[in-house]
């Protein structure tokens, strides 16, 4: 049984972002700390990959989209993960390969937590707080009965919701949030808190815009540590990925 757990997901090669979150107390102090995917497709990826692996046994990491995509060895579509891919040293790829798709643990107060990226069965599928019923049912379809809380990431909004008797926990993202500026985690044990930590958002931009070899890094690093897209732009986006317009969709 563990006690207290800290989850970061989508954490996107935003080293800054990432210092700060671990600095947190309760980060510090948490028995386990869990990386739900998305780790290094980013500005800094290297430097960020060096850092969580400096965590130890303590750390547990889940593989991500954008990590599987990164050592694919083939375009991407988004030209900061193409140029990530290109950084990594051989070991760090040779890590990010062998993440799993999910993980367990047994949390005090929670019992058995499942953790994924997206969602248990794949780590691209879309689903929103706002999701219809059966959505939530077909995606969930997989998961053990025995299991009462389910953890992701991906669209980097954070949330709590019960859905048919599970409680879902996205605890948002560290690197690239929506919505507004911070570094989103969620604490498990006893409880479920969403966590944002402030840090010095300009002072991030400008050190991103002078290390990172990447060429359009200060453009970057302004929209997504500013998060200059609100968390309705980001539902408008997504949420035609869960199939809300399909004919005959209900809520």
């Amino acid at each position: 049984m563990t006690d207290r757990v800290a989850v970061l997901s989508d954490i996107h090669g935003v080293l800054p972002a990432l210092e700060a979150v671990l600095a947190e107390p309760d980060v510090r102090t948490a028995d386990r700390i869990v990386l739900t995917g998305d780790l290094a497709a980013g500005p800094l990826p290297v430097e960020t990959l060096d850092l969580l692996d400096s965590l130890g046994d303590r750390a547990l990491w889940i593989s991500g989209n954008a990590d599987r995509e990164l050592i694919q060895g083939t375009p991407s579509g988004f030209p900061i993960s193409d140029w990530a891919a290109g950084q990594l040293r051989p070991e760090q790829a040779d890590r990010l390969a062998a993440l799993p798709a999910t993980a367990e643990l047994d949390i005090d107060g929670l019992g058995r937590v499942l953790f994924c990226h997206a969602t248990p069965r794949d780590d691209e599928e879309i689903v929103l707080v706002d999701s219809r019923a059966d959505r939530w049912a077909e995606v969930l379809s997989t998961v053990d009965r025995g299991i009462g809380t389910v953890v992701c990431g991906h669209t980097h909004m954070p949330y709590a919701r019960l859905v048919h008797g599970r409680l879902v926990v996205n605890p948002g993202s560290v690197g690239m949030p929506y919505g507004r500026p911070g570094a989103h985690w969620a604490l498990l044990g006893p409880g479920v808190e969403l966590r944002r930590t402030a840090y010095d958002y300009a002072a991030a931009c400008t050190r991103i815009a002078s290390t990172s070899g990447f060429p359009d890094a200060a453009d970057w690093a302004d929209l997504y540590i500013h998060a200059r897209a609100s968390a309705e732009d980001a539902i408008a986006s997504f949420g035609p990925g869960d199939g809300r317009d399909a004919p005959g969709s209900a809520g």
